[in-house]
């Protein structure tokens, strides 16, 4: 339907609300619209292009020829690529989607890389539907009512938890940047979750039969290979690189892990240049690093002689694992043949920790090795320490 927008039509049966929501064209500016809820709301709207729409407002907040003014500030943006609401809003109408849009994902790709894609599609997920709203109008009872719904669909505390941190991030962001004068996040009661959770790390047997499993693997593909070859010997085609020590890089990448407890993010990040074999020593950098902060783990006999057998049989070229897809398909294929239940590749980190403490290494040398930035997370490991106590009352002696 065309009209002309005005307080006239508004008046008029034509914009009163129906069954289903309908639109209202302007015949005097192409792209300025009203559009009318069942619920009685109606609101003015800028569009353009095949997709291109901003909200500018609801009746009421605007009369239709300020809405009308608005809307053509907006299309003049839009048509010299800028962003629809620059030169109209104050710090007051900044809505959500413009202030991650703007400032938020520039600054999150920039200082935490590594996680800069998981929280902007989080976000994305959770909360699009607020991104036409100004940063001052999401209220403490907005982020309690999606709390309390994702708690009562049975979505976990952790979940859940961590989708409310992705908002509070763009929302402390913004009040460090002066565009809100504080987040409403400090009133929100986070979902507690268990921060002593079991951990699962490799008894001996385990441990055992995975890396039996590891060098059948490597057996296996090794004679494959040679079985190739010699079939291409006798065709006189191009032979395909020997196999000396493993199979592919799941060996090698196992291995590491087990013996310096790095993230799996942080393995696949690693290059060459982070590998000091004389000084036995492996650099994780801060860029990659989940605290992003670099950090040095020493290198102890199995991890060096794997590093030094990967590198002669590794394909060229600056990184340690040239793949993009991470392990899934073979992990999960080892832990099945390995017989080994229950145990993710991050629990290869808690099963290089636990062995540490289990050694007596105290907790504070463990949580520099792991690069947990407090010592809350490493203490999950304290039960598996050697009991200390009797020694320590021991060395009390009588005077």
């Amino acid at each position: 339907m065309k009209a002309i927008i005005g307080a006239k039509l508004l008046t008029t049966k034509a914009a009163q609300p129906r069954a289903k929501p309908f639109t209202i064209a302007d015949s005097r500016l192409p792209g300025f619209t009203l559009r009318v809820q069942p619920s009685g709301v109606r609101s003015y709207y800028a569009r353009w292009g095949r997709s291109g729409i901003q909200v500018i407002g609801k009746v009421g907040e605007f009369t239709p020829d300020e809405a009308r003014e608005r809307c053509q500030k907006i299309l003049g943006n839009v048509v010299h690529a800028r962003h629809p609401l620059e030169g109209l809003d104050t710090t007051d109408g900044l809505t959500l989607g413009q202030f991650i849009s703007e400032t938020y994902e520039p600054w999150v790709r920039a200082h935490r890389p590594r996680t800069a894609e998981g929280t902007l599609w989080r976000l994305g997920l959770h909360f699009k539907r607020w991104y036409g709203k100004p940063l001052a109008e999401i209220s403490v009872e907005d982020i309690e009512n999606w709390r309390l719904k994702r708690i009562n669909e049975g979505i976990e505390p952790s979940t859940v938890r961590r989708d409310l941190d992705a908002l509070s991030s763009v929302l402390t962001r913004a009040v460090r940047l002066g565009k809100l004068a504080e987040t409403p996040m400090r009133r929100i009661e986070r979902p507690r979750i268990d921060r002593s959770p079991k951990v699962r790390y490799l008894d001996a047997a385990e441990e055992k039969r995975l890396r039996e499993a590891l060098s059948e693997r490597d057996a296996e593909m090794r004679k494959a290979r040679e079985s190739a070859n010699r079939w291409r010997r006798e065709r006189k085609q191009d032979q395909l690189p020997p196999l000396p020590y493993f199979g592919d890089h799941l060996t090698a990448a196992v291995l590491l892990s087990m013996n310096t407890g790095i993230r799996r993010g942080e393995l696949l990040a690693l290059r060459w240049a982070n590998v000091d074999m004389k000084g036995r020593q492996l650099t994780i950098e801060g860029a990659t690093a989940k605290a992003g902060q670099t950090r040095h783990i020493p290198l102890n006999d199995e991890a060096l002689e794997v590093l030094r057998h990967w590198k002669e049989q590794a394909p060229a070229g600056e990184r340690l694992f040239p793949i993009d897809t991470g392990f899934k398909t073979a992990w999960s294929k080892l832990l099945e043949r390995a017989h080994i239940t229950a145990f993710r590749w991050h629990d290869l980190r808690h099963h290089f920790a636990s062995r540490l403490v289990q050694a007596g290494v105290p907790l504070n040398t463990v949580r520099e090795l792991l690069g947990h930035g407090s010592m809350a997370m490493t203490l999950r490991y304290a039960h598996l320490a050697p009991d200390q106590k009797a020694e320590a009352v021991a060395k009390l002696v009588r005077p």
